[in-house]
């Protein structure tokens, strides 16, 4: 590729793009769709943008959180969260959660999602989600620049200590991705994909 053809930008002086192209890049990404308890019972239920999974053993996930939110906040003081599968069915439930409310306002019902217990935190899960992480808080980071300037974001790091699949996606004990039919989020104003069985190919590590 010659350097003609390379749209080459500096993130601090601006993109000169339409839309800023950095999301769509780095994708598509996992949505860590979070559930929460306020020290006061109140549920929160938020989708996040950038999450992922980071460690096998312990087994850790997390995600940035953009400004201190409700999330962060009921994270804070209680020390633990549920990771939901937002999958496609779920699609528009997933987006209604993450409409701008006040605190009191309970995103499950918003969404006419149900909340359920967890086996090990007081954080509820999505009961319609095939897929909950429940989690408790190891690291909670504000983020910095190269400058050591610290930015408004939080990175939130929990170990899952409890797992819940629906038995549908276990095939001969192998979880089936596909058949969960996971949404990620792809950039751009309002885009996404979603996983499905077209798309597997099978490839694996040098020996």
């Amino acid at each position: 590729m010659i350097e003609a053809d390379v749209h080459f930008y500096e993130p601090a002086q601006g993109h000169g793009l339409p839309h800023d192209p950095f999301n769509a890049m780095v994708g598509p990404r996992p949505i860590g769709w979070i559930s929460t308890r306020d020290g006061q019972g109140r549920l929160n239920l938020a989708p996040y943008s950038f999450f992922n999974a980071f460690n096998y053993v312990p087994p850790i996930v997390g995600f940035a959180s953009i400004g201190a939110k409700d999330t962060l906040r009921n994270i804070q003081a209680t020390g633990e969260f549920g990771w939901n599968l937002a999958t496609r069915p779920l699609a528009e439930a997933m987006n209604a959660s993450c409409a701008a409310v006040p605190p009191e306002v309970d995103e499950f019902a918003l969404a006419g999602l149900t909340p359920v217990a967890s086996r090990r935190i007081g954080a509820p899960r999505v009961a319609e989600s095939p897929v909950s992480f429940e989690c408790r808080l190891t690291q909670l980071l504000q983020l910095q620049g190269a400058d050591g300037q610290r930015v408004d974001t939080w990175l939130v790091l929990g170990e899952v200590v409890g797992v819940h699949i629906a038995r549908r996606l276990l095939k001969d004990g192998i979880y089936d991705t596909a058949a969960a039919e996971p949404i990620l989020r792809a950039g751009g104003p309002a885009d996404y994909f979603a996983v499905t069985p077209d798309n597997r190919f099978h490839m694996f590590r040098p020996r």
